[in-house]
């Protein structure tokens, strides 16, 4: 396929897979979350708002150190997984995905929280004296209303977890076909003589996959705010 390498296409799917899966996993959870720091008023509040952006300004070294800590073979969640489940994370594409959403999570709670912080409560207040439940007031104005925002999160969170390094081949290693992802496989290739020229290909495979990206996001916040203006 365009003259790519067996490797380079094992890396390009593998990270459009981790990213893919990352983003899913985390997408309900970020919502909930979001939800708790933009209206939520509880002992802890503070607490939690550090905690999630605590990837950000952690070195992802040491955020893929504790995740190996927790789901290793040896870790509580990992060891509990794997004796009830045979299912394993860390040194797996799983893992990678756990990794990539970790440290995306908090562009993607942070899009969403803005949103929701920007919506009319006045709106969600007319749909409750109408007779609607909050599930439904929720469902029916409240997402659509933040939907530009959450669009703007997952592709966000997808480009991030496209250029996660340092936390994924802490957690899971640089296993060819299994967790080198694109970054692991250019940090591989400028590694080994003569391998410049295809570590650059996959640089700029990474950098059209990463503006495509962004440009979807682009176009589908656009037209989820059209259609909420009268």
């Amino acid at each position: 396929m365009f003259g790519l390498s067996t490797m380079e296409l094992e890396a390009i799917q593998l990270s459009l897979r981790v990213a893919l899966w990352g983003v899913a996993w985390s997408l309900p959870l970020a919502v909930g979350v979001a939800w708790l720091l933009a209206r939520g008023r509880f002992p802890g509040k503070i607490l939690l708002d550090g905690l999630v952006h605590l990837p950000l300004v952690l070195p992802p070294v040491a955020v893929g150190y504790v995740l190996l800590v927790m789901f290793g073979r040896q870790g509580a969640i990992g060891a509990w997984l794997f004796d009830q489940f045979h299912i394993q994370i860390a040194f797996t594409w799983r893992g990678a995905a756990i990794a990539a959403a970790v440290m995306a999570f908090p562009l993607m709670v942070r899009a969403i929280r803005l949103s929701l912080e920007a919506v009319d409560r006045k709106l969600e207040a007319a749909a409750r004296t109408l007779g609607a439940r909050p599930a439904d007031v929720f469902l029916s104005v409240t997402l659509p209303l933040i939907a530009p925002g959450i669009i703007t999160g997952v592709i966000l969170a997808f480009a991030r977890s496209l250029g996660e390094f340092g936390a994924t081949i802490t957690f899971v290693s640089n296993i060819p076909g299994q967790t080198r992802t694109l970054p692991l496989a250019i940090y591989t290739l400028i590694q080994a003589p003569g391998g410049e020229e295809t570590a650059m290909r996959l640089v700029l495979i990474s950098v059209v996959v990463a503006l495509a990206a962004l440009a979807v996001s682009e176009i589908l916040a656009r037209r989820a705010a059209a259609r909420l203006e009268p």
